[in-house]
């Protein structure tokens, strides 16, 4: 008998709200996408929290922050992890949840000016801990920042809590991957099923592996790639959901 899968979530590099030829301006599609996904939840990356030439120049720019924007009423729960900080405003990592977040940390990763990202730690009331990544694009960056991904979740996580790490590895030679296998005992979603981690880059011909949803304690149920047309062109990356258990099969 299979157990009830309790966590339904969804990683998704959003684009700052725009297609990946940023001609299009997809925010509004994507809060009806999200929410339509049915998932409990939501890792984001490159979620722009303030950008006062776009609030002035893109019509349907919310005038809250795109978190607020998409959580709306479905996900009252939800966290910002800022990275990147321009004299136009900031973009990072985001959390929503559908059910009540108890702490929120936002670890610096960046190792220089030119590539600032993060790693956003929220814990949930009810135990579970959640990671929304985002590394950089260079192997030697990656290493390093890899370094202090796992060294962040020895210190800071205990190894029996439920773990779900997601978001944007930009790895797609799979070093990272295996690194993470090994050292943490994560298990990937689409590797658990299909064994290896999805494509989902570029989002219309997917080629490299780039998004990543990995857990620990936890039972992957299914694992999916969002590449039908009403997502594909949301942003340059797809979006992967997968179905957690606390439970494992019986």
């Amino acid at each position: 008998m299979n157990a009830k899968p309790e966590y339904l979530a969804l990683t998704l590099n959003i684009h700052k709200g725009f297609s990946a030829s940023n001609l299009r301006y997809t925010l509004e599609a994507l809060r009806v996408a999200l929410r339509d996904s049915g998932c409990n939840l939501i890792f984001l990356q490159e979620v722009s929290g303030e950008n006062s030439r776009y609030h002035q120049r893109i019509k349907g720019w919310p005038n809250t922050d795109q978190l607020e924007y998409l959580a709306d009423s479905v996900w009252p729960h939800f966290a910002y992890g800022r990275n990147a900080a321009t004299s136009l405003g900031h973009h990072g990592n985001a959390i929503l949840s559908a059910t009540p977040i108890g702490r929120v940390h936002n670890e610096d990763l960046s190792l220089h000016r030119i590539s600032q990202r993060g790693l956003l730690h929220v814990t949930l009331v009810e135990g579970a801990e959640l990671l929304s990544v985002h590394l950089g694009l260079f192997e030697r960056e990656r290493k390093r920042q890899l370094r202090l991904l796992i060294e962040y979740i020895h210190e800071h996580i205990p190894p029996q809590a439920p773990l779900i790490l997601a978001g944007d590895f930009n790895d797609w030679r799979l070093t990272a991957h295996r690194t993470l296998v090994q050292e943490l005992g994560l298990t990937e979603a689409f590797d658990s099923i299909c064994g290896a981690p999805a494509r989902t880059f570029p989002a219309a011909l997917p080629l490299l592996s780039m998004d990543r949803i990995y857990c620990r304690g936890l039972t992957v149920e299914s694992a999916n790639v969002l590449s039908n047309p009403n997502w594909r062109w949301l942003s340059d990356h797809s979006a992967l959901v997968a179905n957690l258990s606390r439970n494992k099969r019986a």
